[in-house]
């Protein structure tokens, strides 16, 4: 082991963190806990007899394709079927508006990697997904949060930040949202906050990265067109993800744009993995040609829908009055708020302890490093039976915290 680790250690990963949720799995393997804190899929929802079947079938038939090299731009009979599936939803886009990437998080760092240089500046909702927050610190970027209502991000806010950064001789890199179902908070953004916010991109000449894992995991209300679709300009550049309405052990995302930016994205992944596994690839595009994946999802909403009304309906009934909480109409989580004398991060490991059930501290969510009196519920992984108890047992700790 060298003497000066520090010495030899990159500005990027200096500035790395652990991810708050990740440190949390060592604590899945604890007897009897109850966890809210991932954004695990429920592997009831797996499909695992018809994948049996069709990664023999690929085996048998497509084995020399499967097991080589892929190209990088990812295997042409997904993104085919994918952008199928795009148009079938009103969204126009070709082959050329699309690349498979090893999971949204590769998106993610891609992202950073491809736009950011260290001390430029970008735009994220306060709060937002941690994953996207560590790739864009650890590439330098100075984040600028942006408060949201249950609307979603405040427009006038973007604007006075664009400006702000303007008037610094300087230039924000993206506007990163989440608007549908966001991470951690739940809430949907409005068709109307959605249009306001392109026509900011268009007027400040910036793009906007539109993460989009939730969307189609809806359990009431009308369902929200996306960003790209509104844009049309190519302001936009959305990532898609499989790994919420089917495998996430698969690892396959996407990125959606224009070609000019989609070719610094190639060039960026072929630096950093070659190619997304063309054997997962493979599987995933046959079981979309079979018409699998949408009575899956069907499946899955309804599956989720019965878990988060039954775990807001515990909430309701468990928690203390001081404690409130988003009420999302979709998505795998919630974020809930006790009082602000309270510090959810510092009160995390008692509250494992003592009532053997564990949520997220939102200040992993915050890149202002406020939240500290808040927390992410998930309600997907854990059975109806579990989210009840592991809310009575929520309800149990926060009310003894508030005693004292």
């Amino acid at each position: 082991m060298i003497n000066n680790l520090q010495d030899a250690l990159s500005t990027n990963i200096k500035g790395m963190k652990r991810s708050a949720i990740r440190e949390l799995l060592k604590y899945l393997g604890t007897p009897g806990l109850i966890s809210f804190s991932g954004g695990f899929p429920s592997p009831e929802t797996f499909p695992t007899v018809e994948l049996k079947q069709i990664m023999n079938e690929v085996m048998d038939t497509e084995a020399a394709f499967a097991l080589q090299y892929g190209a990088t731009e990812g295997d042409i009979l997904l993104r085919t079927m994918l952008v199928e599936r795009y148009k079938a939803q009103g969204i126009e886009m070709s082959v050329d508006n699309l690349i498979i990437t090893t999971a949204s998080q590769q998106a993610l760092d891609l992202t950073a990697k491809i736009f950011i240089n260290r001390g430029d500046y970008v735009l994220v909702g306060l709060p937002s997904y941690l994953g996207g927050l560590s790739a864009f610190n650890s590439y330098g970027a100075q984040m600028i949060g942006i408060p949201m209502d249950d609307e979603g991000e405040d427009p006038a806010v973007i604007e006075k930040e664009l400006k702000r950064v303007e008037a610094m001789g300087k230039k924000v890199k993206f506007i990163y949202l989440i608007p549908d179902f966001q991470n951690p908070a739940g809430v949907t953004m409005t068709e109307k906050r959605r249009q306001e916010i392109i026509a900011l991109a268009h007027k400040y000449d910036v793009l906007i990265i539109e993460d989009s894992p939730y969307r189609e995991l809806r359990y009431e209300g009308s369902t929200q067109k996306t960003m790209y679709e509104l844009d049309g300009t190519g302001h936009v550049v959305m990532l898609g993800t499989f790994s919420k309405i089917f495998c996430p052990g698969f690892r396959i995302g996407w990125v959606a744009g224009h070609p000019d930016i989609l070719d610094k994205f190639v060039v960026a992944k072929q630096a950093t993995d070659l190619c997304t596994p063309p054997f997962t690839q493979r599987i995933a595009a046959r079981y979309l040609e079979k018409g699998l994946l949408d009575p899956k999802i069907e499946e899955i909403r309804q599956m989720y829908s019965v878990k988060q009304k039954g775990f807001l309906a515990a909430l309701d009934k468990y928690m203390p009055e001081e404690i409130t909480w988003t009420r999302p109409k979709g998505g795998l989580f919630m974020m809930a708020s006790a009082p602000e004398y309270m510090d959810t991060d510092e009160l995390l490991l008692q509250c494992i302890k003592e009532e053997n059930v564990a949520y997220v501290a939102g200040t992993s969510f915050f890149c202002d490093g406020g939240g500290k009196n808040t927390m992410r519920l998930n309600f997907s992984y854990e059975t109806l039976e579990k989210n009840e108890e592991g809310a009575k047992r929520l309800g149990n700790f926060f009310k003894k915290q508030l005693k004292k």
